[in-house]
């Protein structure tokens, strides 16, 4: 399936895929510095295909295919363009997978069009990152408007955290109260995760107002949940979804 471009008002050109087939649309977001070619998104198309579902991948700004720097990209940003593509592709309800930082965009987008909202799965759901995941020292040095860089354990270059990015983030916490949501939501997470605390998914499952709530741990699973085994568990998980 050829990538195709979704343009925003101001220009931004954001690069998706579309399968059409029968609802819910499946929309992947992936997180923080990834993009729709992931081992996950790919697994969540190809299933999709396979079963004749709709299914909805892209990039956002500054990542990947799309148009835009990665320094100028915020929740808000990202959360808007992903609205668009759903508004301009998909008919009838959704369901949201959101992988890390996906996980934090995925419960902004469904607070947008809850209507519209079938499901929601999360894969190492990471809402309110900027707040827990960011040290004093950190959170001084980008209030003053610096960029705070810090190892990257998948890659050679290290992970930039941009000013912009934090303000929008603390502004779009969610953990401190009720999360007005009341659609389906599963929940996976890894027990080795280095990077969000598996604990996080069961304070998110607490939040959320819906009862229909459901968390897996995969106790020596770590951040990422793309081996073959976390990659079928992801998959029954959308197959067995209401």
């Amino acid at each position: 399936m050829s990538v195709e471009f979704n343009l925003m008002p101001d220009g931004r050109r954001i690069a998706y895929r579309f399968d059409p087939g029968t609802g819910p649309t499946l929309v992947f977001l992936p997180g923080y510095m990834s993009d729709m070619a992931g081992g996950k998104a790919s697994a969540v198309f190809d299933w999709s295909r396979a079963n004749g579902r709709a299914c909805l991948l892209l990039d956002y700004s500054g990542c990947g295919e799309s148009s835009g720097q990665f320094a100028d990209g915020t929740l808000s940003r990202w959360r808007d363009e992903v609205l668009a593509l759903i508004a301009a592709r998909c008919r009838g309800p959704v369901v949201l997978v959101g992988s890390s930082m996906g996980g934090w965009l995925m419960l902004l987008v469904a607070l947008a069009i809850p209507a519209q909202i079938a499901a929601l799965v999360g894969i190492a759901a990471a809402p309110d990152f900027t707040e827990w995941g960011t040290t004093a020292e950190q959170k001084a040095e980008l209030a003053a408007g610096r960029t705070v860089f810090e190892d990257n354990p998948y890659g050679p270059e290290p992970t930039p955290t941009y000013p912009g990015f934090w303000a929008d983030g603390q502004a779009q916490r969610l953990l401190d109260g009720p999360i007005a949501l009341d659609c389906p939501v599963r929940l996976i997470h890894g027990q080795r995760d280095a990077d969000v605390p598996w604990a996080l998914s069961l304070r998110l499952a607490e939040r959320l107002r819906s009862a229909d709530v459901q968390v897996a741990l995969v106790k020596d699973g770590d951040h990422r949940l793309s081996r073959d085994g976390d990659i079928a568990l992801l998959l029954r998980t959308l197959s067995a979804l209401p």
